[in-house]
């Protein structure tokens, strides 16, 4: 039957309707199944849920490294972070997607915010890593700092976060230690380890004292940047990564040969 004004008959579109026997058969696979639970359904609810520990999948992941690492030369003098899984080599950051960063400005000596900026831009050139600033933070420096932090930098895993501080606020600091410098690792299942966010805390005395010569400061930065890209002491002295500073102030052979490496790690969308 044709409506009023000569339209065309409209065509009602029937809503699908669960049955409760449907509701019965997805309950019993999921019960019964809980591997197939935890890998899909849990893993796509588990962001959404009050407390999360982790962001949505994916945030910010392009189909492709976003930069490509130097062709360096093939060197020795490197050695990795230890990786949780002895199985895999090394961790490092996903290149599909930028590493953020902030700072906590607070004690910083003047000019420490270009010497930052120049370290940031070194390593992201040493690794083909894209880095991005976020600018500023009070968030303080913590042994146990919470990789997710939706409150405070929203849905999506905290930025890596530099801090100037001291003994007194943070006591890792005490003795001759300049700064210290790491990652956070997360996995998702069947896939590698990659580094998620780190954090960098400078201790402000000691680098106060040396700002008379800043690519001494700013060789201190490079050290814990490297650390918290994946790099680890290493017992060569002409390297940068040496554990002791004995003047070394920029990258050398096999610091770049490590970096280059770890600028080449997998994309890992899952996580």
């Amino acid at each position: 039957m044709r409506e009023h004004g000569g339209t065309t008959p409209r065509r009602r579109i029937r809503a699908w309707r669960a049955t409760p026997a449907v509701g019965i058969v997805l309950l019993a696979a999921l019960w019964f199944t809980p591997g197939l639970f935890d890998r899909h359904a849990l893993a796509l609810v588990r962001p959404y849920l009050p407390n999360a520990s982790a962001p949505p999948p994916g945030v910010e992941a392009a189909r492709a490294p976003l930069g490509t690492p130097p062709a360096v030369e093939d060197a020795d003098g490197y050695r990795f972070m230890d990786s949780p899984d002895p199985e895999q080599e090394m961790v490092a950051y996903d290149p599909c997607r930028p590493v953020h960063w902030v700072v906590r400005p607070d004690g910083a000596p003047p000019g420490g915010q270009q010497l930052l900026e120049e370290a940031v831009a070194e390593v992201s050139a040493a690794t083909g890593l894209r880095f991005v600033y976020d600018g500023t933070t009070t968030e303080g420096p913590s042994a146990r700092r919470e990789p997710y932090q939706p409150d405070r930098y929203g849905r999506r895993w905290a930025p890596v976060l530099i801090t100037w501080s001291d003994a007194a606020e943070h006591p890792d600091l005490a003795g001759d230690v300049a700064g210290l410098g790491g990652s956070t690792a997360r996995q998702a299942p069947e896939e590698p380890l990659v580094y998620v966010t780190g954090q960098i805390t400078l201790d402000t005395p000691s680098l106060t004292s040396m700002m008379q010569r800043p690519e001494g400061v700013r060789a201190v930065i490079l050290h814990e940047l490297a650390h918290v890209v994946g790099l680890d002491h290493v017992d060569d002295p002409e390297q940068l990564l040496y554990g002791d500073n004995v003047g070394v102030t920029g990258f050398a052979a096999g610091d770049r040969a490590g970096l280059a490496r770890l600028g080449a790690g997998q994309c890992v969308p899952q996580v």
